[in-house]
């Protein structure tokens, strides 16, 4: 698999860093997750380290060498992170579960697979455009889309951290179906938290990608996002692979025999407080529904 691989976070003015960010890969599978934690619940962080291992664990049971079905990988591995999370707050017997929002996507035999929940997002870079972007699980996304607000003011709207999905939530995670694309030489995907895409623009991002080699280019978005948010500064955190291969026909994939999988991930410690709002009656009956599944789940 011929793609350039680079990651870089940072802290930001927060205290401590909520993201996670991790990438393992085969000769021909290539896994790549950011999770960001939600500061407003106690140990986002740990719901974001659940989230990224859940990932990672998976993928290494099931890529040997590729996954046999890379789009129902993705799916059952965000429910059953959620539910990694859920178990582990009932372990620790925690008042208000940890939650995270989270992009992971997957490259396999020239395709490209991904998934997310909340608002950390992926973008497609392709000759100098971004063609791809994922639709944040917000209400300052659902402003957007039904015309509300341009497109410009969400980043400064007063509504902006109000996430409307997350793992590890009163409700189960609800993803939009899991895309694909063909990839092409010189394509650039980019996984990232709400620190990044926060506080920079699009024009800033295919600009720095387009005249910098990978790492170097991540490390200027980074630092100009730091420099733009100022004091008020989240967590910052960005992964991104630049595919090398021509786009080839569609084929049946050479068979490679399974070797030991090396594993990278690389833990940082990015978020504002986000919450979900529901009325009280939604809340209680989504904790009742939560424990008696926990009642069922073995210890």
């Amino acid at each position: 698999m011929n793609c350039t691989l680079a990651s870089e976070s940072r802290i930001g003015t927060r205290l401590t860093n909520q993201d996670r960010v991790g990438y393992w890969r085969t000769e021909r599978s290539l896994l790549m997750v950011v999770a960001d934690g939600l500061g407003g619940h106690q140990g986002g962080e740990l719901a974001a380290q659940i989230a990224t291992d859940h990932f990672g664990d998976a993928f290494q049971r099931g890529a040997r060498p590729a996954l046999a079905d890379p789009k129902n990988f993705l799916s059952t591995t965000l429910n059953d992170a959620h539910g990694a999370i859920l178990r582990e707050a009932y372990r620790l017997g925690l008042p208000d579960g940890p939650r995270t929002v989270i992009v992971a996507c997957l490259v396999q035999d020239g395709n490209a697979f991904w998934a997310h929940i909340g608002d950390c997002r992926l973008y497609l870079v392709r000759q100098g455009r971004i063609v791809v972007q994922t639709r944040d699980h917000t209400v300052v996304q659902q402003l957007v889309d039904s015309g509300s607000i341009p497109e410009e003011a969400a980043c400064t709207h007063p509504e902006r951290n109000r996430i409307l999905q997350c793992l590890g939530g009163y409700l189960p995670p609800r993803p939009d179906p899991i895309a694909k694309t063909r990839l092409a030489r010189g394509d650039v995907l980019v996984l990232c938290s709400d620190g990044l895409w926060g506080s920079i623009t699009q024009r800033q991002l295919v600009q720095s990608l387009g005249a910098l080699p990978l790492e170097e280019a991540l490390a200027d978005l980074t630092g100009l996002a730091e420099r733009r948010a100022g004091p008020q500064c989240d967590n910052v955190s960005v992964l991104a692979l630049r595919w090398g291969e021509e786009e080839a026909a569609d084929e049946e994939p050479r068979t490679v025999p399974y070797y030991d999988l090396p594993t990278v991930v690389q833990d940082f410690t990015a978020t504002q407080p986000d919450f979900m709002r529901m009325s009280d009656a939604d809340i209680e009956e989504a904790i009742s529904e939560i424990k008696a599944v926990l009642r069922k789940m073995p210890q």
